[in-house]
């Protein structure tokens, strides 16, 4: 028996599968999704959203947290979040249109569809910008992206009281000091620091 468990010791995580360098546009739409991708398995500057080879595991976070089993669904799925989302009856609550939730989860549902096989590369970069055209519309900054991704996050974790999955997210000051990290000019590492959010306006060039 100690023999199996080294040998499990000895491997390694396979690597994700090859994509090439991105480049400054499609480091912008897959940083969308850099709210919601905390853990530290997450890639915030890969299409495929994991360090490490686990489509199973995009498969299922599909099926769990979205009830979504195929390709069919995933794009119906999306289609929603695009158009209306979660956003719909936040309107009255916040007063404004608060897209950046939406979006985020929609780049995360995107990323997660192509890493289970339901969509290939092609397919997802397509999906991705369709986000641009609503989302430079709505906002000029990184900052107001995630202050606005925050304030429905509290409205979300709001209605989540008294639920049994009330204790399902993480507490509100983890995504506070996760989104702080990514706005923080220091942080090197933060891929809105490396594709800042005027580089989709300007020609696509490789990083």
């Amino acid at each position: 028996m100690s023999g199996l468990f080294e040998r499990l010791r000895r491997q390694r995580p396979a690597p994700p599968p090859y994509e090439p360098p991105l480049s400054t546009h499609q480091l912008w739409l897959v940083s969308l999704a850099a709210p919601v991708n905390r853990s530290p398995e997450a890639s915030r500057t890969t299409l495929y959203p994991f360090r490490s080879r686990d489509d199973a595991a995009a498969e299922r976070w599909l099926r769990e947290q979205w009830e979504i089993p195929d390709r069919d669904e995933l794009l119906h799925r999306l289609a929603g979040l695009l158009e209306d989302g979660y956003r719909a009856p936040l309107r009255e609550q916040t007063g404004r249109d608060p897209l950046a939730w939406d979006i985020a989860l929609y780049t995360d549902v995107v990323r997660k569809g192509y890493a289970a096989g339901h969509l290939d590369a092609p397919t997802a970069w397509n999906l991705l910008r369709a986000t641009v055209m609503p989302t430079v519309a709505a906002y000029d900054s990184w900052h107001e992206f995630a202050t606005d991704y925050l304030l429905v996050r509290k409205v979300w974790m709001e209605g989540l009281r008294g639920r049994a999955d009330e204790d399902f997210p993480a507490p509100q000051a983890v995504s506070d000091a996760h989104l702080r990290a990514l706005l923080d000019p220091a942080q090197h590492a933060s891929p809105w620091n490396r594709a800042p959010w005027h580089v989709i306006s300007l020609p696509d060039r490789p990083l």
